[in-house]
């Protein structure tokens, strides 16, 4: 009973930091144009993105962004010029940036647990947006976000779900699966300060700011989660969450970000959150500061540490409350080299690692043009999400993604993953995946 209430007295203090965190204001930069899909750092921001904004390179404002850049690929294909042209002249009459995507991957395991699917196959696509509805010409613009998306799978499986079948205590892919038509953003999004401050509030995806740096999209970078958001050492909640989140940038250096929304939101019945909010109470939180050299390299050359807490999911996971802190640091060497270390320590909360630290590295030799990526993982499996006594994992990875035209980026990628925690038999799997996306 002693240590049960020392817990509780910790889980609680990161909700005293969020609160007040929210209360003044708090914030997270965007990735520099050059790691997302296509995306010239050298290209000059208008005065409305003066200050990077609150996300990664997955929000969609930055996402907008990446695919408005010019870019140097190997086919110039030019004959869609007339139909960018259109966007960007729509964008500056009506306020609304918008783009389609479609992205799918196929993965092919080595080895699998009796009588399960050693391949997985599936694709999405979605429609995302920003309509800037006041404010446009201050630099103070405020807009509704949105993105809709259909995920569905080709196989039997979607690779999501693949990780199970070859018993490995982790996710590959995370945002491929099969739950067909869902909402991932519906939100305001008001910047104030020449965006210095931002508020969300509406459906919200964490992962869109939680935890983020130069290598964190699975759409374009790493797919195992290890690499990606939290680490793999982090309760997640399910995008779509219903919720606000703040931030400002405390000087040109020190930023901070905090959020709090429903714990148990589902994106295919999103608005179900309004009801969950008020009557569940079941919530996440998180609080972040990062430092970094300048503003335009935030998560280039970026140091920062998250804690984070969540509720109990009583309601629908069942998986205990529980609390954590990740940490990460990177540095951009010669506009080129993009080495990282980060890791992530969980208490409890259904987290699929209890213990994870990452290291590695991203080359990219022309902005715009390839890039390729390198990641080792060591991660203790949670004891409360998949029992005691498991041992603990080593996963590598390595891809990279060739852009074959302006729009169109084709990412092969291959894992070694020693020791999968939920399959005793195997000493080692190779994972090998195909992956493409197509942006107009």
């Amino acid at each position: 009973m002693c240590r049960r209430k020392k817990g509780l007295i910790l889980v609680r203090f990161p909700k005293v930091l969020v609160a007040a965190a929210l209360v003044v204001g708090a914030s997270l930069a965007t990735v520099p144009s050059g790691w997302a899909q296509g995306q010239d750092t050298t290209a000059t921001q208008d005065t409305t993105r003066a200050r990077p904004n609150l996300g990664g390179p997955d929000q969609v404002d930055n996402q907008l962004a990446s695919d408005a850049e010019p870019k140097d690929a190997l086919l110039k294909l030019t004959f869609l010029d007339p139909y960018f042209d259109f966007k960007a002249r729509f964008k500056e009459k009506t306020g609304i940036g918008f783009s389609i995507d479609y992205s799918t991957i196929y993965m092919k395991a080595s080895a699998s647990l009796p009588d399960s699917s050693d391949q997985a196959w599936s694709g999405m696509v979605r429609l995302y947006g920003a309509w800037d509805l006041v404010g446009r010409e201050s630099g103070n613009a405020g807009a509704l976000v949105f993105k809709v998306e259909h995920r569905h799978r080709y196989l039997a499986i979607a690779p999501k779900q693949l990780s199970s079948n070859i018993g490995y205590a982790g996710i590959f892919a995370a945002p491929f699966s099969d739950q067909k038509l869902r909402w991932t953003n519906l939100y305001w999004r008001q910047r104030l300060g020449q965006g210095r401050f931002v508020f969300l509030a509406g459906l919200l995806d964490v992962t869109d700011f939680l935890d983020v740096y130069g290598l964190a999209s699975p759409w374009l970078h790493f797919t195992n989660l290890t690499f990606s958001t939290g680490s793999a050492a982090t309760a997640l909640p399910n995008d779509a969450l219903l919720g606000v989140a703040a931030g400002a940038w405390l000087s040109d250096q020190v930023y901070a970000l905090a959020s709090f929304g429903d714990n148990g939101s589902d994106p295919t019945d999103p608005f179900t959150g309004f009801d969950r909010f008020v009557n569940v109470n079941e919530y996440f939180s998180s609080l972040e500061v990062g430092w970094t050299t300048a503003t335009d390299r935030a998560y280039l050359d970026n140091v920062h540490l998250t804690v984070w807490h969540s509720d109990a999911k009583t309601s629908t996971s069942g998986d205990p409350a529980g609390w954590g802190v990740n940490f990460s640091a990177a540095k951009y060497i010669d506009d080129k080299w993009l080495p990282f270390v980060r890791g992530g320590y969980t208490e409890d909360g259904g987290s699929l690692l209890q213990k994870s630290v990452s290291v590695g590295l991203g080359y990219q030799a022309v902005p715009g043009r390839d890039l390729v990526g390198f990641g080792a993982n060591w991660g203790e499996p949670n004891a409360t999400t998949w029992g005691p006594g498991l041992r603990d994992q080593y996963s590598f990875e390595l891809f990279w993604r060739w852009h074959v035209g302006p729009q169109l980026a084709v990412t092969p990628d291959l894992q070694y993953l020693i020791h999968p925690a939920n399959n005793p038999d195997e000493s080692a799997i190779w994972l090998l995946a195909l992956r493409a996306r197509l942006s107009l």
